[in-house]
């Protein structure tokens, strides 16, 4: 990752313009070319310097269910579950904790049912209890991970 990689990192962390052509917004902000830019981010996701670029929508506004949920993973079996729960397109990120419960993800569904179903499915699949936690207060936390 070169200084021009992170700073489309820090720069796309903000305020995306809603415009016909964000990308080229964005590309003259950093003063680099359009193509440039697309190319950058798309290699920036092929190599997994980033896992996801995209909004971040409240799905509980559009009409569909969110649930943070957790499993005590065996640390020896980690990587296996860690690949079966992320098989699943109802999960939203899914990350370790240094803690008993050490596996959480977030799933967003279009019903509380499809919440249901999904943990549900990742239990059969995994063999290990999952642990859903439905939103009872919203809290924003601003995020920023500078590059």
């Amino acid at each position: 990752m070169d200084d021009i990689d992170k700073k489309i990192i820090n720069c796309l962390q903000g305020d995306f313009p809603i415009e016909d052509r964000p990308y080229q917004i964005i590309a003259s902000q950093l003063e680099i070319s359009e193509d440039e830019l697309l190319t950058r981010l798309e290699n920036l996701l092929a190599n997994k310097t980033l896992t996801r670029f995209g909004p971040m929508y409240d799905i509980q506004k559009l009409g569909g269910s969110f649930s943070l949920c957790a499993i005590r993973v065996p640390e020896e079996r980690f990587t296996e579950v860690r690949d079966i729960v992320n098989s699943f397109s109802e999960v939203a990120h899914n990350y370790k904790r240094d803690h008993k419960f050490n596996m959480w993800y977030v799933l967003a569904t279009e019903s509380l049912v499809q919440i249901e179903q999904t943990n549900q499915a990742i239990e059969k699949q995994s063999g290990l209890k999952v642990y859903n936690m439905p939103k009872i207060q919203e809290f924003f936390v601003g995020l920023y991970f500078k590059a």
